[in-house]
Order: structure tokens, then C-alpha cells, then sequence
């Protein structure tokens, strides 16, 4: 059965740390990139979501949205993804984001999804 309450860290370097998981299946907790993200003004930041009941389905899905900690500019990522639990008990997240950042305006909306 795979849990996501705990602490968890990306092939890149990211640190996930989900400390509150509510019997509804909804969690919270921080999300802090490594060092492929680039950009060292970004702190630690907040995170939300839930995942499918683990009676329902072992290997659960999954999401979550992290809104950065940034002084400058607005930006908010979304993660979707699945718990899987290998044959040795190890479990491991495999899921795809989508990043928003605020554009200034319509014209500059194109750019601001990746």
C-alpha cells in the first residue's frame, strides 16, 4: 500500500514533505526544489492536495498544487501523478507538473504556461 505522508525527493534534487494526510485522502505540507530549478529566490513553499482512497486502490493517484514563495512574481505548479510500490516495498512518484507564472497581460498569456 502506498502512503504519501512523509518526505520524499525528486532525481533532481526537489524535496517534497507531506505532513498532514486526513482520512479523506487530502494532504498538505512543503515543497522545496533542488538545484535543476534554477532560481534560488524561491523558498520553500506550500502544498496541497489529495489521492485516491489506498483501500480503493494500493497504488494510488494523485495531485497537488504548490504555490511558490516568490517576492517578485506569481507562480503556481500543479503535479499529477501515481504511487507505485515496486517489488522490493519501495514506493515511488512518477507525475508530470504544468507551471503557471502571472503574464501582464492577454497578449503575454501564450508564454506564461510551460
Amino acid at each position: 500500500q502506498c502512503l504519501l505522508s512523509g518526505s520524499w525527493r525528486s532525481d533532481t534534487g526537489c524535496q517534497m514533505v507531506v505532513s498532514v494526510l486526513g482520512d479523506d485522502g487530502s494532504f498538505s505540507g512543503s515543497y522545496l526544489p533542488g538545484s535543476a530549478a534554477g532560481n534560488s529566490e524561491i523558498l520553500t513553499s506550500p502544498l496541497e492536495g489529495s489521492q485516491q482512497d489506498t483501500g480503493l486502490v494500493p497504488q494510488p493517484i494523485f495531485s497537488f498544487t504548490v504555490h511558490w514563495q516568490l517576492q517578485e512574481t506569481a507562480r503556481t505548479t500543479v503535479f499529477l501523478g501515481q504511487c507505485y510500490v515496486g517489488t522490493n516495498g519501495e514506493e515511488t512518484l512518477h507525475a508530470l507538473w504544468l507551471l503557471r507564472e502571472a503574464a501582464k497581460s492577454p497578449a503575454e498569456d501564450w508564454k506564461s504556461t510551460r
